[in-house]
């Protein structure tokens, strides 16, 4: 049952997203498309309320409560940046504003953008950690314990991993292509 929430959730997400963009611009209705994008945290207080419920009520314990606090935490932490993301790809398609810039790619500005998406992995894993901790108090139910504690050390693993990625942005910077030569500057070419 959690996981079909789980993928009913996301799904959910994609759909207010998608509708609160389209009244935003197609429609040309700012405020009611930003209304919808608001109604967004709603769809994550439905999955969270029933994944507690579903524990409560005695439900076996299964990795899909240890992957439903987990998604919690990362459309917390991870939502503003998409619907942001999403929104500027919207105002450039049906609005006219300028193309989104890409993410860098070269040299200290990438390990900048890298650890800026580490702090929102940050924020998402901090989210997992103190829901779990709240539904293991709430529970209170030896098997739920040990599987919510399971998706702390997953939220800390997952945590860990991002920081040595943001981490190897910076020692290992790319630098960016050196621009071609000229035609007449590379050696062999004729001149004249």
């Amino acid at each position: 049952m959690i996981v079909s929430l789980i993928i009913g959730a996301e799904i959910a997400f994609w759909l207010v997203l998608a509708a609160g963009l389209a009244v935003r611009y197609a429609l040309r209705r700012p405020r009611a498309g930003g209304v919808l994008l608001l109604c967004v945290p709603l769809i994550d207080l439905v999955l969270l309320t029933a994944t507690a419920l579903d524990l409560r009520g005695g439900a076996e314990p299964q990795w899909s409560h240890t992957l439903a606090v987990l998604y919690l935490g990362f459309t917390v932490g991870y939502g503003h940046y998409l619907i942001r993301w999403a929104d500027g790809w919207a105002a450039h398609r049906w609005a006219g504003a300028p193309r989104p810039a890409k993410p860098p790619r070269y040299g200290w500005a990438r390990a900048r953008h890298e650890w800026r998406l580490w702090r929102l992995t940050l924020v998402g894993m901090g989210v997992s950690l103190v829901v779990a901790q709240l539904m293991i108090w709430l529970i209170d139910h030896p098997g739920a314990a040990d599987t919510l504690r399971g998706s702390q050390l997953a939220a800390l693993r997952i945590l860990g991993i991002h920081g040595i990625i943001a981490l190897s942005y910076t020692v290992w910077r790319k630098n960016p292509p050196a621009p071609a030569a000229p035609a007449a500057e590379r050696p062999g070419t004729p001149v004249g």
